[in-house]
């Protein structure tokens, strides 16, 4: 049980698992039919698939790692695997997933795919080379519910496009949150993720801020495509409104411990605008 771990540690659990529930949310919007099977196919592939995207990230990071407290204990930096097993590994549950989406979709396969793509071989790199990456990694990001939706049906459309830009707006307040909190231990690999210079003050809080307000008109449109309620349209505006006031108190007091509350704030917000539009769904 004890060399399974370090396999199970690669995948980043946490993280693969709120990705996964992203698209497990976007199939279930969509208006078809359900099947508990294709459920959980879509469940696992999007699991794998940010599993499979965390092993390329880790590959490229072991020296870094190593540098930060926070992942100084992965198996990678401590060598309880060695880089060639990890890769191996990668390739068979990416060939998984990429064949679990091809069973319900090529359009959502091909999505997955570029998502992979992007996250490690694109904004992993760019971690070093400043906020910019930030903006590249809200792309793959913002695909998991993009994908849930096209396993569903196979087509692109307005739907999924708001979708994406729900996620992809909220990667911005989340992101730079955790790199607020993060930023000692991200200096320390050089990792260049907040904007403004990587400065912790109102000017940063504030650029938080203008890409957060995003959140609360986009909060309307899945009522405005008839996708879901207006009851869930009420709430998605609510939230993305409790969520901007946490900016605003960030720029009033920019300490590490306003960032962390709106850190968690973040995972609040998403999770509260994704169950409420499903409870609140049109078919």
């Amino acid at each position: 049980m004890s060399s399974i771990k370090p396999y199970i540690a690669l995948l980043k659990s946490r993280l693969s698992i709120t990705v996964a529930f992203s698209g497990t949310f976007g199939y279930l919007l969509a208006p078809i039919e359900h099947t508990t099977l294709h459920i959980v196919i879509i469940s696992l592939a999007g699991y794998l698939l940010t599993g499979a995207a965390n092993i390329v990230n880790q590959l490229k990071e072991i020296d870094f790692d190593k540098l930060m407290k926070r992942t100084a204990k992965r198996p990678l930096p401590t060598e309880v695997l060695q880089p060639q097993q990890a890769k191996i590994y990668g390739i068979i549950i990416l060939m998984v997933s990429m064949g679990l989406l091809s069973y319900l979709s090529w359009k959502a396969a091909i999505i997955g795919f570029i998502s992979y793509l992007l996250y490690g071989f694109v904004y992993t790199p760019l971690k070093r080379v400043g906020p910019i990456s930030v903006f590249v990694g809200a792309i793959p990001g913002a695909f998991p519910p993009m994908i849930g939706w096209l396993a569903a049906t196979n087509e692109f459309g307005w739907e999924p496009g708001i979708l994406f830009a729900i996620q992809f707006f909220w990667q911005f307040p989340h992101f730079w949150a955790i790199a607020w909190v993060a930023d000692a231990d991200y200096k320390k690999a050089g990792f260049k993720m907040l904007p403004n210079d990587g400065k912790k003050d109102m000017k940063t809080a504030f650029t938080i801020m203008i890409y957060t307000i995003f959140l609360v008109p986009l909060g309307l449109v899945p009522y405005l495509l008839h996708m879901t309620g207006i009851q869930s349209a009420i709430i998605a505006v609510i939230a993305g409104t409790l969520f901007l006031c946490q900016t605003f108190y960030l720029m009033m007091r920019p300490t590490d411990k306003a960032a962390r509350w709106m850190m968690f704030g973040s995972f609040f917000y998403l999770l509260v605008v994704q169950i409420a539009f499903l409870f609140d769904k049109i078919s």
